[in-house]
């Protein structure tokens, strides 16, 4: 049985401290407690409306909004992905939005869920997250008219962004593959499902675990079946770009790469680009959850979608957990 930590620290109030840093970066310190102020406020509110895609922000210009047309600068649709325990709107809804307001078409779900009603997804079998991931990407192309769609994948949404577009033979579909700290060899540490720990999820996931038990984590985990099946043969479709985003102080997704070990995150084939934030941002111990509101990683992300005219990377202090 999986059980979360009920002692967890408030993430609001954690990351008001930690941005305390200096009064220099008071304006990257407001944008970053408003948007995961706003995360908390979403994750709450699809508790609320009982969904995932049925948020309040739901359909905001290009932002789970069916009438979304791709423009010719941004021709792909962009499908986002939670990771394990949480919920869209809640833990890829922020970036989702900011990509919109960039003039992208974006569009998330929650997939994987054990009780209908109950905002917790990613825990059922990889194979069902998958087929419904593969099903809603064939939706939004059919909603948008395009012909591929960019995946952006967090932690088990990262892992799920490699494994549909080659376990499910729909590479074809897909242009460009974005995962933030996807357990691409499994995880050491099983406690994936601390994602609802930022989400105020909590209560709610105990609840569905204990219920239901979770299958995903065991197919996560070093040598878990799911791992093994994506990392038979070559990860890596031909026809699509990979980036992999990874950070050095992630506490969930390790072992990190050293003398003898690889990072677990990291793609060895042509086609990917692996990136470590602190490649970038040296000084951002940003951690696994915060990942998704990070605004190095909001940056890097950007930029592998559309690398013509990358800029660079804000650097500023992530949230430690």
């Amino acid at each position: 049985m999986v059980t979360l930590d009920t002692a967890a620290p408030n993430p609001i109030l954690m990351s008001i401290q930690y941005r305390r840093v200096s009064k220099n970066k008071g304006v990257l310190m407001r944008r970053r407690l408003i948007r995961t102020v706003l995360a908390v406020a979403v994750a709450v509110g699809g508790i609320a409306v009982g969904g995932a895609s049925s948020a309040s922000a739901a359909g905001i210009g290009g932002y789970d909004n069916p009438a979304c047309h791709p423009s010719a600068a941004h021709p792909s649709p962009v499908v986002l992905l939670h990771g394990l325990g949480g919920n869209g709107p809640g833990n890829v809804g922020p970036l989702a939005l900011q990509l919109a307001a960039a003039g992208y078409c974006t569009f998330d779900l929650t997939y994987g869920e054990e009780a209908p009603g109950i905002p917790v997804g990613g825990l059922v079998e990889v194979n069902i997250s998958a087929a419904q991931i593969k099903s809603f990407i064939e939706q939004v192309l059919t909603e948008t008219g395009a012909a591929k769609v960019d995946i952006i994948g967090h932690s088990e949404g990262g892992f799920q962004s490699l494994y549909v577009p080659k376990e499910l033979g729909i590479a074809n579909q897909v242009d460009k593959v974005v995962a933030l700290a996807p357990p691409t060899h499994g995880t050491s540490f099983a406690g994936l499902v601390s994602v609802a720990n930022t989400l105020q999820l909590r209560t709610l996931v105990n609840q569905v675990l204990n219920q239901y038990g979770c299958p995903a984590c065991d197919e996560l985990i070093t040598g878990g079946s799911g791992v093994v099946r994506l990392d038979t043969g070559p990860i890596a479709q031909p026809g699509v770009s990979y980036t992999v985003i990874a950070s050095r102080t992630d506490e969930l997704v390790t072992p990190h790469q050293s003398a003898t070990t690889t990072e677990t995150a990291f793609i060895d084939e042509p086609g990917v680009r692996n990136e470590y934030v602190q490649d970038y941002c040296p000084f951002d111990s940003v951690g696994h959850i915060g990942l998704a509101y990070d605004l190095d990683v909001e940056n890097m992300v950007a930029n592998a979608l559309d690398p013509a005219p990358a800029g660079p990377v804000t650097c500023s202090l992530g949230l430690p957990f």
